[in-house]
């Protein structure tokens, strides 16, 4: 097929003519499928001396390099003009491969309908192959794409075949990442017990494994199970272990995420104190990486726990630094949010003529 066949065929199939210049890396509780140097997808250099089929090689090699230093819109150029060198040349295999990897690209970007029909292709190619490894791959991003898109019967269709290969494979590590994502779409469902056992058996692969970004990830949606199941004390349990994970893996963005969790679980149980504690990680961390919204955010919730330990003094410091923060960023919404909860905490402290500034919208420190 030339060049110009396969554009014009591709506007009704593949979405190869995506908008890349938009494309960016979706941060998500899925663990993915990836191709690396133990895979059965591994680049092998073509012995032919076909100038095509060797441009079509280092074109895929380069497009999985790119996606691996996160360079989306790069890869999917080298991808996309990879594909149409292999299918000039007819290769059927390296065809598939492309297919999964631009699966993969696509879920990693947010595009789970242009994921779902690349992995399509890539399973239409393999019918009459016994890769099984690709079709790993192509089922993993099937079943993570459903869940996305709410069809969770097709999600857990797709993700128990892929199950099912990486046990033939005696693939732990694919075996962590399948058992780990259909956790998720259990939870999705609300079937909280079904997902818990799903991670649980994540979890004792990922640790036998001595994978701590994996069981990083697994102990974090552990700990989303259980809380979603109301049970703070085991939410608690796993997202402290979870944290632990994070700060030495230097992984600060999510350690802030699970340090929010566990200052909302401790809150939930009473602990106010503890909740506290959480928190004010959680703000120091904000403060590091200058992330602000996480910072308005800590104050926000520094402010409740305060309140709901009689500090209202305390309470009225955190809401000042919110409101400032919120007029620096120019938040109007978390601005009002400021202004009514300082209006209430006043109120408490019978404060009554500051009470009336915030209410109108002013401060002392406006």
């Amino acid at each position: 097929m030339s060049k110009s066949e396969w554009k014009n065929r591709s506007k009704h199939t593949v979405p190869l003519q995506l908008p890349i210049t938009y494309l960016k890396p979706v941060k998500r509780n899925t663990i993915t499928h990836e191709f690396d140097s133990g895979s059965q997808a591994e680049i092998i250099p073509p012995q032919e001396s076909d100038d095509r089929l060797l441009e079509a090689s280092k074109l895929l090699g380069q497009g999985i390099q790119q996606q691996q230093s996160g360079e989306i819109i790069a890869a999917m150029k080298s991808l996309q003009q990879s594909l149409v060198l292999f299918q000039a040349v007819g290769d059927l295999e390296k065809q598939a491969q492309v297919f999964s990897f631009l699966g993969l690209l696509t879920y990693s970007a947010g595009d789970y309908k242009g994921a779902i029909c690349y992995s399509q292709h890539c399973l239409s190619l393999l019918n009459n192959t016994s890769d099984l490894a690709l079709q790993m791959q192509a089922l993993s991003h099937l079943g993570n794409a459903y869940r996305h898109l709410n069809d969770h019967k097709k999600a857990i269709k797709y993700l128990e075949k892929c199950l099912k290969i990486t046990q033939q494979l005696q693939d732990k590590r694919s075996q962590v990442a399948a058992l780990n994502n259909l956790g998720l779409v259990y939870k999705a469902l609300g079937n909280f017990t079904q997902a818990i056992e799903y991670q649980q058996q994540s979890l004792e692969i990922v640790q036998e494994l001595k994978d701590n970004w994996g069981e990083e990830q697994v102990l974090k949606n552990l700990g989303n199970a259980w809380y979603a199941l109301n049970n703070y004390p085991k939410a608690i349990a796993y997202y402290e272990q979870c944290v632990v994970l994070s700060r030495s893996l230097k992984n600060v963005r999510s350690a802030s995420q699970v340090l929010k969790n566990l200052g909302n679980a401790c809150y939930a149980l009473g602990d106010y104190t503890k909740a506290i504690k959480y928190y004010e990680d959680r703000l120091q961390l904000a403060k590091e990486i200058q992330d602000k919204r996480s910072e308005e955010q800590s104050l926000s919730s520094l402010g409740v726990a305060c309140e709901a330990l009689g500090d209202y003094n305390k309470a009225i410091s955190y809401y000042e630094e919110r409101l400032l923060l919120a007029r620096n960023i120019k938040d109007r919404r978390s601005e009002e949010q400021a202004l009514a909860s300082l209006k209430v905490a006043c109120y408490a402290l019978g404060d009554y003529a500051k009470a009336m500034q915030y209410q109108q919208g002013t401060s002392s420190n406006s």
